[in-house]
């Protein structure tokens, strides 16, 4: 018998990075995270329960950065409701507008939070405005999404953001039976040097204790102690709450189902085979053992390597001996995300001569690796010049620096990087992340036309500057 009761709505928070996501928690929750993450960009998905008005909410927390578009997906999947933050100061952005897809598909109720309300430059208004451009109608604009401003600095709307939160629970009429059958779902799993392999849950139905016996995709575990998000020691969670699990004989892979038996066993969510290959192929120039903190950064990062690149090993956990005897034998190099190598494994890797590189932000690492692949490739490729534009003005709009041009052979293609080129100086290779035609989105701009482009990366062109669009091509 079912004896379904209402439970705690799971909240995922999602948005364009640096729109103030994990301020928002770090205000409700009256801590500071921020200052735990390098960059001051979330890394990796954390959940957290808070209590207001005598009920409580758990939060997700995923990250912002273009590499997390998976667990992004994953978070919406497991969340009742999402929270889109979008800034004031910027408007929507190119991870606000996939947010917004991933709400859409999921068919997962959601709000919007107006962030950074308190500086001069907010625009409120213009944001709905943007908003309704991409099918997002708020309340006044046509619409029944709620919008509220906030500030998650003064904490100005934080109370009816809260407030709207249940309320929107309230209308879903979220409910669970905690006597029933267990569901769970694994938002992040980590080696833990001293505890072994660990898992973040989140809990759907049922109930678990200390003791109990659970299987995650085939892995295994008899629970030797449950911790809340604050570290301390439960001996039995909910539906609703977040729960770090201790006791599985192996890594379980993220986003998987969690359930009492091995019937009904299977990933929760679609795999979208991030793994590179371990086996060569004549095109894999450079070789490397990628090494992260937690499972979700690993797959992350995955998905966002070069083909150039060939992963001849990777894992979650310290790099060790093996590791490093391996990057000797294959001619390799190891690379780690916020692991930092122990004094012992340093020095047999100096000994070995192999090389050691520690990134606590995934741009870095990616950028690295880009111009490493570049640096080997030069010799045997050519740029193919697909068109020239020239810079006639340049001019600034919500913190974007935008380049007016024309161009004057060829087209230039968003999808195909550029080099900004001073005279014979070139002043750097970047992507274009807008192309617009007198307002409207355009792929490409063909010769004798004018455009607006905004621009990857920090590169300080001007009026005057040329436009290079190019491939690649094997000489």
């Amino acid at each position: 018998l079912w004896l379904c009761k209402k439970k705690p709505p799971v909240v995922t928070i999602m948005g364009h990075v640096d729109h103030g996501k994990t301020s928002l928690l770090d205000y409700i929750r009256k801590t500071k995270l921020t200052t735990k993450e390098f960059g001051e960009i979330t890394q990796a998905i954390g959940a957290y329960q808070i209590e207001f008005k005598e009920e409580k909410i758990t939060f997700i927390d995923t990250p912002g950065h273009a590499a997390f578009a998976q667990m992004r997906a994953r978070g919406a999947s497991v969340a009742d409701i999402v929270v889109l933050v979008v800034a004031a100061t910027d408007g929507v952005m190119p991870q606000t507008k996939e947010s917004i897809k991933i709400i859409k598909e999921a068919g997962i109720p959601f709000i919007v939070a107006i962030n950074k309300i308190d500086l001069p430059e907010a625009e409120p208004e213009r944001i709905k405005g943007q908003l309704t451009e991409n099918e997002v109608f708020v309340e006044g604009y046509g619409g029944n999404v709620v919008a509220v401003p906030i500030s998650a600095k003064t904490g100005q709307g934080i109370d009816q953001l809260l407030e709207m939160i249940l309320l929107t629970a309230d209308l879903e009429e979220l409910k669970a039976d905690p006597a029933g059958v267990l569901e769970a779902v694994i938002i992040e799993a980590k080696s833990d040097h001293f505890c072994g392999p660990t898992a973040s849950l989140i809990i759907k139905n049922g109930s678990l204790s200390k003791g109990q016996q659970i299987f995650a995709d085939g892995v295994e575990a008899k629970i030797k102690m449950l911790k809340n998000e604050w570290g301390k020691s439960v001996e039995k969670v909910f539906p609703g709450d977040p729960v770090l699990v201790l006791g599985f004989t192996s890594l379980p892979k993220v986003g998987v189902k969690v359930t009492p038996s091995k019937e009904g066993q299977g990933a929760t969510f679609e795999e979208k085979g991030f793994s590179k290959s371990v086996q060569e192929t004549g095109k894999e120039k450079f070789r490397i053992i990628l090494k992260a903190d937690v499972s979700g950064s690993l797959e992350a990062i995955l998905g966002c390597l070069p083909q150039e690149v060939s992963v001849i090993g990777q894992g979650v956990g310290e790099v060790n001996d093996s590791d490093v005897l391996l990057a000797k034998t294959l001619k390799a190099e190891i690379y780690t995300f916020n692991l930092e190598p122990d004094a012992e494994t340093r020095k047999l890797a100096q000994t070995e001569k192999v090389k050691i590189k520690n990134f606590n932000i995934i741009y870095d690492l990616l950028k690295e690796l880009e111009e490493r692949i570049l640096k080997i490739l030069e010799p045997n490729i050519d740029r193919k010049i697909l068109g020239k534009a020239e810079i006639l003005a340049t001019f600034e709009m919500k913190g974007e620096k935008i380049a007016g041009a024309k161009v004057l052979e060829g087209k230039i293609n968003k999808s195909q990087p550029v080099i900004l080129q001073r005279g014979e100086k070139e002043l750097g290779q970047v992507k274009i992340v807008s192309l617009k035609q007198q307002r409207q989105d355009i792929n490409e701009a063909v010769v004798g036309t004018e455009f607006g482009a905004v621009f990857s990366g920090k590169v300080d062109f001007s009026s005057g500057d040329m436009i290079l669009s190019f491939s690649l091509e094997e000489k």
